[in-house]
């Protein structure tokens, strides 16, 4: 159907909306936000990840590389990414999973089929399906079948975006899609572009036009510790929500932390890890509070 390819789906997730939750991940997104915990997300096409304390050095990937990409060293192997075509056949014959492709091309019937599998949960617990990334508004195609196909099963459908794509395209899932978390980074456009690579103009026009819709709405605040997390921010961000059309929206302050370096090391980039803080339970407190001065709900997480 297209080329959008997806780098996991996560079974009995419970912070990505109401319930017990099937998450998709669609690979490829168009920030590039310093503090991401899913940088396997970032680039749409297939990548290898190689954990170097998995590897048992058996020298099956150095055989089995046509391109012969792949050597085997003291420090485990070393991947000559100029030569390297990601064809995957590493990752195939690897023993021990020391190296893994990430994204895969998955057809709507295929990933209906798993998500069918976890029916009883959904049922039980007010739960459904969440599509994230990545961006998954960048895979129009695929992300509109699979919310068309949910729909007609009458599957709980939420989206997970940052809103950084045409408003035309958000508006046509908002057509078919029964919640969205919307991620909100920074107000201020400077640090926006900064810390994540893009203006912000789009993604505030773009929920101002969602939230005319009537659309369901959970806005998701990435707190990260002496970048957004000051009553400057804050308050903007609030003020912001408050002129929203439609009712008041809820608001999830994710706090930032390191979870996932390992992952950076695993794709063989560099983090900026050490340029980033976790918040503090005062900032994480003092947020709270002055969203509820202007009226809005916010909690910690979901």
């Amino acid at each position: 159907m297209t080329d959008s390819l997806i780098f996991d789906i996560k079974r009995y997730a419970i912070n990505d909306g109401p319930g017990i939750r099937v998450v998709v991940f669609f690979k490829g997104c168009n920030l590039h936000c310093a503090w991401c915990h899913n940088p396997e997300s970032i680039s749409g096409k297939a990548e290898k990840m190689y954990t170097q304390a998995k590897c048992i050095r058996c020298g099956s990937c150095v055989e089995a590389c046509p391109e012969k990409a792949i050597s085997l060293t003291t420090e485990g192997i070393v991947t000559d990414t100029g030569l390297c075509l990601l064809c995957g056949k590493c990752a195939e014959v690897c023993p021990s999973a020391a190296i893994v492709m990430s994204g895969k091309k998955m057809q709507v019937d295929e990933i209906m089929d798993i998500i069918e599998k976890e029916r009883i949960f959904f049922d039980q617990s007010g739960g459904g399906v969440t599509f994230s990334g990545g961006e998954p508004l960048l895979h129009k195609e695929l992300l509109i079948a699979l919310l068309d196909e949910c729909g007609k099963r009458g599957i709980h459908r939420a989206v997970d975006t940052a809103g950084n794509v045409q408003t035309e395209t958000i508006l046509e899932v908002a057509a078919r899609t029964d919640l969205f978390l919307y991620d909100l980074k920074l107000m201020n456009p400077v640090l926006h572009h900064q810390w994540t690579n893009a203006g912000n103009d789009l993604i505030l026009h773009n929920l101002k036009a969602l939230a005319e819709t009537g659309a369901d709405i959970i806005i998701r605040i990435p707190l990260i510790g002496g970048l957004n997390d000051s009553e400057e921010n804050i308050r903007q961000t609030a003020e912001f929500i408050t002129g929203l059309a439609g009712s008041t929206k809820e608001v999830h302050l994710l706090p930032y932390h390191n979870i996932a370096r390992h992952k950076y090391a695993k794709l063989g980039r560099e983090d900026v890890f050490e340029k980033l803080k976790e918040p503090d339970k005062i900032s994480q407190v003092n947020a709270i509070a002055i969203f509820a001065e202007y009226g809005i709900r916010a909690s910690i997480g979901g």
